[in-house]
């Protein structure tokens, strides 16, 4: 039988998660969460603490709890979307979807990105450009049981790595940066020569223990560089993961 506080905490993820509760939404002040659950505020606060700590909620005295902003998230790890790069460097960014297909995660993958085999999935292919020039392919999967919204998404105005820091909030995310040659496929979408060097960026995002989304950004090698300033933190780890850019 699950604790009674984690149903709780799983019952509100859910409705952040979804979208249902959005950035800035009042979560049900105590009272309402103890007549609803039938338990003790010690358990209603162990919840919200920990919800807290994930950086899902912002807890404010004497006002209730309330739905954290992407933006927070964001200053905790942070992670932007091709487009908004683009932009900030002057450059003109579009996007073009190559496919859009709900299926089920296969064995080989599910084992990669840790999840179950046969969960439901919406995997992405999409082609961004910088400056009217093919500067990525993008591959993407989305879990769907954690981001149901995007069942309804075309993506066709907004890109998904865009869409998603707007919608979904993440706890952990971990890069891997890859030399690559390309295939014929990629040569041709990305508008270079079979067998040339590509730089790929593997993207992995997780609330709590679950996968968010995984991605696969690939960069013609002559055309894309990635770049960062790093600070060690109180702890003297690096804070501050790589940036790519147009060159």
């Amino acid at each position: 039988m699950i604790p009674i506080h984690q149903r709780i905490l799983k019952d509100i993820e859910s409705r952040i998660m979804s979208g249902i509760w959005p950035p800035g939404h009042r979560i049900p002040v105590e009272h309402e969460l103890l007549k609803e659950y039938q338990c003790s505020r010690m358990t209603v606060n162990k919840a919200l603490s920990t919800l807290a700590e994930r950086g899902m909620i912002i807890r404010r005295r004497k006002l209730g709890s309330f739905v954290a902003s992407r933006q927070i998230d964001r200053t905790v790890m942070d992670i932007q979307d091709i487009s908004t790069e683009a932009e900030l460097a002057g450059h003109e960014h579009s996007h073009k979807i190559l496919m859009r297909k709900i299926e089920m995660l296969d064995s080989t993958t599910a084992t990669r990105l840790g999840e179950a085999e046969g969960a439901e999935i919406l995997r992405l292919h999409c082609l961004h450009a910088v400056d009217g020039k093919a500067n990525a392919l993008e591959r993407r999967i989305i879990m769907l049981d954690l981001v149901p919204s995007a069942r309804a998404e075309s993506f066709a105005s907004v890109p998904p790595g865009k869409w998603l820091l707007d919608m979904v909030p993440w706890s952990k995310a971990r890069h891997v940066i890859r030399a690559v040659s390309a295939d014929a496929n990629t040569a041709r979408l990305l508008e270079t020569e079979r067998g040339e060097a590509c730089l790929t960026l593997i993207r992995q995002t997780w609330q709590s223990s679950r996968t968010v989304t995984y991605v696969e950004f690939v960069h013609p090698g002559d055309r894309f560089q990635f770049a960062g300033d790093f600070h060690p933190n109180e702890r003297g780890a690096i804070d501050q993961p790589p940036q790519g850019s147009a060159s």
